[in-house]
């Protein structure tokens, strides 16, 4: 299956924002863009607000005939493994294998020289190691991928991700991985690979922009090559995950866009929640009152909500308020410390990441959390609209 040259990863953890968001993507589409949006879900987020990824395509699919979407569009079965891919094969078109516990095994010295003896263009001091390091992880996603290919009615989009985990992997790192991926048959058409710097849950980038930047147009270099040497998919481009909020970044992946001509695949699935929660609190009453209630709860559990997404949260907890302070905080307040402006003093990026990891508890809220959503679907909608809108889109692709 071919994805589209922009496409952006909206997922929506409780399925009642895709009207919302389909509204920004039209609106860069009525601006000479088109952006194939990617409804992403994974088993974790699944497990966690109890969903299954029939609803995800429901929703999506609902979402899309209300907005009049004409456009190409995926549900994703996010971050899976071998023992989560088979609840996702009937309702998901977009499978991103997820293979960054692999890394943490090593191939025999015979099987990497065997591998660079079959690819001798791979030369260099640290091709050894890379091949050491890279090819269970290859190996990896050749088995999900067969497994999904030998039960999947209908093409689909592959998508490989190594991004959750501490090391990051150099240019020359992701051609072996990718001659790898070709000996396994792997037609990937995205790789999401562990970039320099910190990618945290919903704020803005720590580290080098511009060391960044110099790498990923290395990145993309790369990945020209690798198609033209291992015959991989022509559409084949770099996925970039906790992709959301990464302003400092849009600048510099749109100049190396602009100057190679290459596509991107960005993950920007939860900000929708936060969006929800800022149009709550600004809903004021009763939509402030929970929103208090969730932060309270989220504070209380923060090591529980936060164990799951270790790799991708750094939360300093002297930086939290109390539940105490916020429970007397106005609409203006809460809605302040929560949604990602830097220009305004009250934003905490630690109270952000920790109402990113806290959807748990509006799951656990079940009907007095979904009424709200509807009751206040104007002001929520509207935050959802704006933030993808505002924030992402323009700085990224306009």
């Amino acid at each position: 299956m071919t994805l589209s040259h922009f496409s952006l990863g909206i997922g929506d953890r409780f399925a009642r924002q895709g009207v919302a968001q389909l509204r920004a993507l039209q609106a860069a589409r009525d601006s000479g863009v088109e952006i194939a949006p990617v409804w992403n879900k994974s088993h974790r987020e699944h497990s966690i607000v109890g969903t299954r990824p029939a609803g995800t395509r429901l929703a999506a699919s609902a979402a899309v005939a209300a907005a009049r979407w004409t456009g190409s569009y995926f549900v994703d079965a996010d971050h899976i493994s071998l023992s989560t891919a088979a609840g996702f094969l009937d309702d998901c078109d977009f499978f991103t294998l997820d293979v960054a516990d692999s890394l943490g095994q090593i191939a025999t010295p015979d099987e990497a020289l065997a591998f660079l003896r079959h690819h001798p263009e791979l030369t260099g001091p640290d091709s050894m190691r890379a091949a050491a390091r890279f090819l269970p992880a290859a190996r990896e996603a050749g088995r999900i991928y067969r497994f999904v290919r030998e039960r999947k009615a209908g093409e689909f989009v592959t998508e490989v991700s190594m991004d959750e985990t501490g090391t990051p992997q150099s240019p020359a790192d992701l051609l072996v991985f990718l001659a790898a991926l070709a000996d396994e048959n792997v037609p990937v058409n995205t790789v999401a690979p562990r970039f320099c710097g910190e990618f945290h849950k919903g704020v803005d980038y720590e580290g080098d922009a511009v060391q960044f930047e110099r790498e990923f147009a290395a990145h993309v270099a790369t990945l020209r090559q690798a198609v033209q040497s291992y015959g991989l998919p022509a559409d084949l481009k770099l996925s970039v995950h906790s992709g959301s909020d990464k302003f400092s970044l849009y600048a510099p992946i749109r100049r190396v866009l602009h100057a190679t001509g290459a596509g991107v695949h960005l993950k920007t699935a939860g900000t929708t929640w936060l969006e929800e929660l800022i149009g709550l609190a600004e809903a004021g009453g009763e939509g402030l009152n929970l929103a208090k209630d969730v932060y309270a709860q989220a504070h209380a559990r923060r090591a529980e909500l936060c164990a799951p997404y270790a790799a991708v949260v750094r939360i300093r907890e002297a930086a939290l308020p109390s539940p105490e302070d916020v429970r007397h905080w106005r609409e203006e307040q809460f809605a302040g410390a929560l949604r990602h402006d830097q220009s305004n003093p009250a934003f905490n990026p630690d109270f952000r990441q920790l109402l990113h990891v806290a959807f748990r508890i509006a799951a656990e809220m079940g009907p007095r959390y979904l009424t709200l959503l509807e009751r206040y679907a104007e002001p929520v909608g509207r935050n959802v609209t704006f933030n993808l809108l505002e924030r992402h889109i323009k700085p990224l692709f306009l």
